[in-house]
Parts: C-alpha cells; structure tokens; sequence
C-alpha cells in the first residue's frame, strides 16, 4: 500500500512538473526527490540545478532509467532508457531519500526528458498560441454571462474581443514581477478585473467572439520615465517618470528582458500611431513594411525569447499580430548599455510600491513613442497606465504588460 501511494504521489509531482512542457516547471527538492535541470554529469554522479539550489544525484548500478515523452508527459508513458541518454540541459526527476543537509541524492530512478523534446515541444505550443491565441487587456468582465471584453492594439489599430470561457476551462493568473507560466498560479474567473492583461488560447467565433480553454491573467502596468541614475553593480536603473514627475527605481532581475528599440522602426511606428490617433490612414503598405535591417539580434543574431527558446534575427516583418515576434528580433542590452538622460519604458507588475518595482520588459530607443500624444495633439487616452490610468502614450510589445505567448 505506501508502494502504492509513493508511486501515485511521484505520478502526480511529474506530471505537474512536465504536464507544461512550455513551463518546464522545477519542482525543487522534496524529502524524497528532486527535480530541475541538468549542468554537469559523469559515471557515478549526475548534477541538479533546482529552484532550490544545486543537488548531487548519486547514481548505482540499481538504478533505473526511464525517458517520458514531452509530448506525454506522464510516468505511466515512460520507456526504458540507460544513463548514455543524459545530456547537459535535460530535465530530470530524481526519486530517493534526500541527505539532511539537501546536497545529495542516492537515485533509486532517474526520469528523463530530453531538451530536444522540450524544445520541439516549445515551438509546438508556441506555434498554437500564435494562431489559436488572442490576448490584449480587459476592458470589461461580466461574472454572469461569463463573459470577457477585451482590447486589443496592434499596428493596424485597436480590436475588441469577446471571450467566453469553455465548460471546464483552465485559468491561471502571473506572479508578482513574473510572466513565467511555470510561476503562474491556478486562479478563476473571479480574479480577473478590467486592466489586467490576458492571454486566451481557443476557438474564434464570428463578430469578434473567442471560446477559451486556456486563460492566463495579470495585473501588469507601463512606466516610461528619463534615466538619471544607473547602478550597474546592483542591476538598477533610476528614472524620473513622466507622468508622476517622481523617482522611480527599476530592479532588473534574473528573468528581466532588456531590448533597444531601432531608431528608424520607432519612427516610422510612431509616426503610425500620431496618424491613427488623429483619424488619418497610413499610407498604403506601411502596415506590413517594418523590418529590422541586417542583423539586430545581440551577438549571433539570435534573440533570446521572454518565455523560452531563440527566435533568428533579422527579416521578421512587423505586420498585424506579429509585434512580439519583431520585438524578439530586436538588439539585447544590458544595465551598462544604459545613458543618464537616455528614455526608457518598462511592464511590470502592479505593486503597492510605486517607487521600486522589477522589470519584466525594459525598452530603450522609445523616445519617438513618448511624443506621440503631442504630435496627435490629443495628449492621452492611449496604452495601459500605471494604477489602470492613461499613460499617454502606446509602446509596441509593452501594451499587453510584456507578457509574450505562454
């Protein structure tokens, strides 16, 4: 019977763990397994990056290997598999009984799955998310009819969807300072509020209508502000926010992504929103024409995405529905790449501290961006605010919170 038990138990732990492999959740180190990523290996030992620290895995010749598909993800799936199939990078769940002091691991099973599974499954989901998604933010949420009105911005202009959720349908909510859906927590209805950014995957209907099984919420806002101080040391930047007129302190974490706009695709998507904002029609053929030039992806060309995988560099056309994807594209940078009097915008979580908060997204080169209100001559009522207020102005990949596909 305790057989029985820890067998459905480590059933139940592996299959949260790998259920999303987009996620590629960490369940950490638990008194009788461990589970993260493999950095080193050798005969008699296997290295374990967890969400808890580093934990030597200690192999024997009792222990067994299995390999459980990404594409499966749980035990009753997995196949015979031998230690020559690890490699650096895999995910593994490790069972045994934890040393005290949580540093070792004597293995009584090793469960593999590979990071070329997990990477062809990434692109799978992603890819599914890009043609059966939609996102943008909440206008409206009707708890009776369940019903979501949400608003969506692109360069083609503003779109308003409704979203009804399907009988059984999953909802998650983001973490404070977090757009990892591994961090995301199980949620409801009942916590979404208008403002928030949302991500739905499902069925679109006629007449701008969506059928969800899938809803991801969060509570996100938009600051822009001038740099006046950069502490590169501790990885943060002060700026003076251009609505509030205070000091703001941005953190730049682990999982921040950091993006230097290109001058002229700024310009010319700028120049887009003035002419939208005052009723005017682009000329014809500037939707589908914004393409990044040579290679404006950091070091190799290849851009590093906020949720996970590389997207390549250079050629990605920014047409309706494809900013995320152009921004991913766009150069990486760092703190120290940053100028006093440089003009930055950043999606973060709403907090109850104003004054400090950590990024999600941090965009450099938005100055073109920031006097669009001016050059509409309209002064407001466009992208999402700090608190749920106008901001002014309208950031392209920072109007849906930063959030990137799932």
């Amino acid at each position: 019977m305790r057989k029985l038990f820890l067998t459905s138990a480590i059933f139940i732990i592996f299959a949260g763990v790998f259920s999303s492999v987009q996620a590629q959740a960490d369940i950490g180190i638990r008194p009788n397994m461990a589970g993260g990523e493999v950095t080193s290996l050798n005969d008699s030992k296997i290295t374990l990056q967890t969400k808890d620290g580093a934990i030597e895995v200690v192999l024997s010749e009792a222990t067994a290997y299995k390999k459980v598909s990404a594409e499966n993800p749980i035990l009753k799936t997995a196949v015979d598999s031998k230690f020559s199939d690890i490699g650096v990078g895999d995910k593994l769940l490790v069972t045994g009984t934890v040393a005290t002091d949580k540093k070792t691991i004597p293995a009584k099973a090793v469960y593999l799955m590979t990071k070329s599974d997990i990477v062809q499954r990434q692109a799978k989901e992603s890819e599914e998310w890009k043609t059966r998604g939609v996102s943008g933010k909440v206008v409206s949420v009707n708890p009776t009819t369940k019903e979501i009105v949400i608003s969506s911005r692109t360069v083609m202009g503003e779109t308003k969807t409704t979203i009804t959720p399907k009988e059984n349908a999953q909802f998650h909510r983001y973490a404070p300072d977090s757009v990892k859906f591994s961090e995301a927590k199980v949620s409801s209805l009942t916590e979404i509020n208008s403002g928030d950014m949302i991500r739905a995957l499902g069925d679109k209907g006629e007449n701008n209508t969506f059928q969800a099984e899938e809803i991801i919420s969060g509570a996100f806002q938009t600051t822009a502000g001038t740099v006046t101080a950069i502490d590169v040391a501790k990885n943060e930047v002060t700026v003076t926010d251009i609505q509030t007129k205070k000091t703001v302190t941005i953190v730049v974490g682990s999982s921040s992504v950091l993006k230097q706009f290109p001058a002229e695709i700024a310009q010319r998507l700028a120049m887009m929103q003035a002419m939208q904002a005052s009723g005017a029609q682009p000329p014809q053929g500037a939707q589908g024409g914004i393409r990044p030039q040579g290679n404006t992806a950091a070091g190799d060309g290849q851009g590093q995405r906020p949720g996970g995988g590389t997207g390549q560099g250079g050629g990605m056309r920014g047409g309706n529905g494809s900013i995320d994807e152009m921004l991913e594209r766009f150069p990486n940078i760092t703190v120290a790449d940053l100028k006093v009097g440089d003009m930055i915008a950043v999606s973060s979580s709403k907090t109850a501290n104003a004054d400090r908060f950590t990024a999600i997204k941090l965009l450099s080169g938005v100055e073109p961006f920031l006097k669009v209100p001016q050059m509409s001559g309209r002064g407001g009522g466009r992208g999402g605010g700090r608190g749920g207020q106008d901001t002014g102005f309208s950031i392209p990949g920072l109007d849906d919170g930063g959030i990137g596909n799932p």
